[in-house]
C-alpha cells in the first residue's frame, strides 16, 4: 500500500470513531468509507494486473499471491444459542446450527428467517439432522 492509500484507511477509521461519538453525520462517514473502499479496490486491481502481466518474468510472486488467496478459514467462530449464551465447543456449535436449519424446515422460524409455506409437509415428518459422520 502506498502512503495515500494508508492515509485513506486511517481517515476511514477516524471517521468511524467520530461517528460513534456523534461528532460526524452518517452521510459524511459513508462517503469516507466509500472513498476508501474504492481506492483499496483500485489498488488491488492494479496489483493483480501487474502480477498477471509479469507472470512470465516473475512466477514466484504470482504463485505466492495466488496461494494466499486460496487459504480458507477452517473453523466457525463462536455462536449464540437460543438462550443467548456464547457457544464455543465444536459439538455445541454443530447443534446450534442444526437446530437453526431444522427450524427452517419445520416452520418454527425466528423472526429474521424466511418461513417455508409451500412444498413438503414438514409438520408430520422428522426434520433432517446433521449426523456425526457428516460433520
Amino acid at each position: 500500500m502506498n502512503k495515500e492509500l494508508l492515509g485513506k484507511v486511517k481517515q476511514k477509521k477516524e471517521a468511524y470513531r467520530e461517528w460513534k461519538q456523534g461528532q460526524v453525520a452518517w452521510e459524511e462517514y459513508r462517503e469516507t468509507v466509500r472513498a476508501a473502499r474504492d481506492q483499496v479496490r483500485k489498488a488491488k486491481a492494479l496489483i493483480e494486473i501487474s502480477l498477471a502481466r509479469d507472470v512470465k518474468a516473475n512466477k514466484k510472486s504470482f504463485y505466492r499471491y495466488v496461494s494466499e488467496k486460496r487459504r480458507m478459514r477452517e473453523n466457525v467462530g463462536p455462536l449464540r444459542n437460543e438462550m443467548g449464551d456464547l457457544v464455543t465447543q465444536d459439538t455445541e456449535k454443530a447443534e446450534v446450527l442444526n437446530d437453526f436449519l431444522a427450524s427452517v424446515f419445520t416452520g418454527k422460524c425466528l423472526s429474521h428467517t424466511a418461513q417455508v409455506t409451500e412444498g413438503r409437509d414438514w409438520e408430520n415428518a422428522e426434520p433432517p439432522t446433521v449426523g456425526e459422520d457428516q460433520v
